[in-house]
């Protein structure tokens, strides 16, 4: 039986939760929240490595971070769509995670993937809160609706404002570690692999550079930023760091 998630993370390709929003995992994780990741694809058409590799690595990046459950539902890298099939088998995996809070990649991006991703997320997020659209588990049996409570977007690439900013300060050397598991993506001057745009040492100072600039933000070393699907409700000011 399926454990129940606190935050169910979306991510269309394995290393775009860690790239992301691998600190707010690991801080919520310390917390004892439980927390998954669902991987779309198993990132096939990327430069570098094979499917096989970047299976292990997302494995071994899952027990850095300690998350509860991870799952590849190998769509097509590239070639998904955001319809009726695809946002039935998503739908499955939400109703049989049941998560309060899902985190699903950027809105925009320098890659098409990831807005496409964010859409069928936000879709399949709803669709999967309506009773008429049955679903079912593995075993056949009828899965009952589920819609999370909270939608959010981390931000990827391409610079967003964020609507909010989590502190990652402490986290930081899990987010490190998380994206390092990914060997044969990130820089490795020993690699015969073409050289690809997530490969240099550069873009690595890049990722350290956003989180430093999302902390500053809040007035901290380091943070990750979040775009809200929704508009925040707030009841007590006093609550607001």
């Amino acid at each position: 039986m399926a454990v129940k998630l606190d935050i169910l993370v979306m991510a269309v390709h394995p290393d775009d939760a860690e790239l992301g929003c691998s600190g707010t995992i690991a801080k919520h994780i310390s917390m004892g929240y439980k927390v998954g990741i669902v991987d779309f694809t198993r990132g096939e058409l990327g430069t570098r490595g094979s499917a096989e590799i970047r299976d292990d690595e997302a494995a071994a990046s899952a027990k850095v971070m300690g998350l509860a459950a991870r799952k590849n539902l190998r769509f097509r890298d590239g070639f998904f769509k955001n319809d009726e099939e695809h946002q039935m088998k998503l739908m499955q995996v939400i109703r049989k995670y049941q998560p309060e809070i899902v985190l699903a990649n950027g809105i925009s991006d320098r890659h098409p993937d990831h807005g496409r991703s964010s859409a069928l997320a936000v879709d399949a997020c709803f669709y999967a809160g309506l009773r008429m659209v049955p679903t079912y588990n593995e075993d056949g049996s009828a899965q009952k609706e589920w819609r999370p409570k909270h939608l959010y977007h981390y931000i990827q690439d391409r610079y967003i404002e964020p609507d909010f900013v989590i502190d990652i300060t402490d986290f930081w050397d899990v987010k490190d570690k998380a994206i390092r598991a990914f060997g044969s993506q990130f820089y490795d001057p020993n690699s015969a692999d073409p050289q690809s745009y997530i490969s240099s040492p550069d873009f690595l100072d890049f990722v350290e550079a956003r989180s430093r600039e999302m902390g500053h933000k809040i007035g901290v070393k380091y943070g990750e930023g979040f775009t809200s699907y929704q508009t925040q409700g707030v009841s007590d000011l006093m609550k607001l760091s």
